[in-house]
């Protein structure tokens, strides 16, 4: 039997812990596991343009399975251009394992060329383990549990592995002192909550006349046990951004999104309730939540360091979301008083009829809106959505209302731009049968989507599915920040920081052999998108979007809007046009027959 080197076993090992796909970039920091993966025997290797794009298609391969990402890339600027993709699996608890190679031991010290100090470089995004790996004993124990920890503590892991290492005939450690083996596989438990913190609970829940229910990314696996209390307790069921696709927007109690993306709904009945129960979520902005003086609160989190953190609850238990929801229920009173649950999901039928006439609006030439909405009227089964950050989220959060069955998501806590591209091609190297569709801004597709497309064209003939749909919001600004800019700071768009050069994007893809699309008028857009989503290829859909259509929140406070108009009288030069539009859209919400 031919013995194996540290590169080979590394990646039996990986196969070992059903790891089957690794995202990356080769460089001769990790030659050794570039010739092993040669050799065919390990995980498939997907190569993306770039490192960051790597460790977000890692990011969206974990977020779309549940099971760990791996991220793989070579020494000093390849292990630094994996930092952002890992931050944002940092910020939104999300396992993925990052692989980066080191010069050689001999050189480690010695301000070699691409020497970086990884340990240092990585001790925070990685602080729940990161270790370098000096002989080969160390190996099945160091990657074993950098997984298992990934995914205990849903965070990214790092392993740093020298050149040199890479090429050492693997010996495994044997049975003396100082040795330190390991096992493969893991059983985690079902954490049953306290029954004394059940009993408080319920008591809190029995008690409150206009129940909320907040649920998060960690109530997805817990639709059924939702839908059921909320049944019991007459609530509705508003969703953090990052929750959205943990129950369905077709159930006429949910209110949708919270926050400064959210909708009107769910900030009417978080202001307007007595008591509120989370699960499965921390969302941190206090001011969208109930006032504290007003309203008791529980809540229920797998994870007891993140809970009871952002809201005086009054009972914080500990508890996988189904398991301690199922034990609740035998506890809770059904509510016959009907009143507060019936107001809700008057509001959100009417939120929806606003959402369409909204997105009816006339702009030039197309209104943003109208892109999501009409997706939203054929968005099909089992479809998987990303979203990148700045406008998209916007409409992604407030236009798109997800049937059962539809997974979603984007870079919650970082709200870093550039990932939606990537997100998507990890959800489609994790499920290939899947129709998927990307939005992204034309500042994000600049930014690094452009380039994505061509890992798209490499790699979509092996999908059963071909459908990867790239939606760009042709506008040629960066609009979040020019809207932020006008709202937060009342200062007018500064052109030379915000505009962006005019990009042919349906030709770029096309020049790839990808299926283009250009829409400039809104009537367009039903077709392009039955187009877009029947296609037997990947497609981009450009659209020429109007920059002026404004992203108000339903909640838009008066001191955003003073620094609005603060910005139209310091001289923004589309001060007329975004007054214009925002007045049209807003005035669907105060039409006959759309408010009470």
């Amino acid at each position: 039997m031919a013995e194996k080197n540290v590169a080979e076993f590394l990646l039996e090992r990986l196969k070992a812990w059903d790891i089957s796909t690794v995202f990356g970039y080769p460089g001769d920091g990790i030659n050794g596991i570039v010739t092993a993966l040669g050799k065919g025997e390990g995980p498939r290797f997907v190569q993306a343009r770039h490192e960051e794009m790597a460790a977000f298609e890692a990011v969206g391969y974990a977020k779309f399975t549940g099971k760990v990402g791996v991220c793989m890339a070579t020494s000093g600027p390849g292990a630094v251009h994996l930092l952002n993709g890992l931050y944002d699996a940092k910020l939104d608890h999300v396992p993925v394992v990052a692989i980066v190679g080191q010069v050689a031991r001999t050189s480690i010290g010695g301000s070699y060329q691409q020497e970086v100090d990884l340990p240092s470089l990585f001790k925070d995004v990685a602080s729940d383990y990161v270790q370098l790996v000096t002989v080969p004993e160390q190996l099945p124990n160091v990657i074993d549990r950098a997984i298992k920890v990934a995914c205990a503590r849903r965070a990214p892991t790092a392993v740093i592995i020298p050149s040199d290492v890479q090429d050492l005939e693997y010996s495994a450690p044997p049975h003396e002192m100082k040795m330190v083996p390991s096992s493969l596989g893991i059983e985690w438990p079902e954490l049953a909550p306290d029954t004394e913190g059940l009993r408080r609970a319920a008591d809190v829940l029995n008690q409150g006349k206009k129940v909320a229910i907040l649920i998060g990314q960690g109530a997805r696996n817990a639709a059924a046990e939702v839908q059921e209390v909320a049944e019991l307790l007459g609530a509705g069921v508003a969703k953090a951004l990052l929750g959205k696709d943990s129950l369905p927007d077709t159930l006429p109690f949910v209110t949708g999104s919270i926050g400064l993306l959210g909708t009107r709904p769910s900030y009417e009945m978080m202001r307007d309730c007595d008591t509120l129960l989370t699960i499965g979520s921390s969302f941190p902005y206090l001011q969208y939540m109930p006032d504290p003086e007003k309203a008791r609160g529980v809540q229920i989190d797998v994870d007891a360091t993140m809970i009871g953190m952002r809201y005086p609850y009054e009972v914080n238990l500990v508890a996988d979301a189904a398991a301690g929801l199922r034990a609740l229920m035998p506890l809770l009173n059904r509510k016959e008083d009907r009143g507060w649950r019936e107001d809700i999901e008057d509001k959100v039928a009417k939120w929806w009829a606003d959402m369409r006439d909204e997105a009816l609006v006339d702009a030039d030439p197309v209104n943003p809106l109208r892109v999501f909405s009409e997706f939203s009227e054929r968005i099909p089964a089992s479809a998987i959505v990303t979203s990148d950050s700045g406008s998209a989220a916007n409409w992604y959060a407030r236009q798109i209302r997800f049937p059962a069955g539809v997974r979603g998501s984007l870079s919650g806590n970082l709200a870093t731009m550039g990932p939606a591209v990537p997100y998507a091609i990890g959800a489609k190297m994790a499920h290939p049968d899947r129709p998927v569709i990307a939005f992204e801004g034309d500042g994000a597709m600049q930014m690094n989507g452009l380039a994505e497309l061509i890992t798209i064209a490499r790699y979509w003939k092996d999908w059963s599915d071909p459908r990867l749909v790239v939606v760009v919001l042709h506008n040629d600004d960066l609009n979040q920040v020019t809207w932020e800019l006008r709202a937060f700071s009342g200062s007018p768009t500064v052109p030379m920081t915000q505009e962006l050069p005019d990009v042919d994007y349906a030709g770029f893809a096309a020049s790839l052999g990808l299926g283009a699309i250009s829409v400039d008028t809104p009537d367009a857009l039903g077709a392009a998108w039955d187009k877009a989503l029947t296609a037997t290829r990947p497609t981009l859909l450009d659209v020429r979007t109007d920059p002026n259509v404004p992203p108000i929140p339903p909640h838009a406070t008066l001191k955003q809007a003073l620094n609005t108009a603060k910005s139209a009288a310091k001289g923004d030069e589309n001060a007329w046009q975004f007054i214009k539009e925002g007045l049209k859209v807003k005035a669907q919400e105060l039409l006959p027959g759309h408010r009470e």
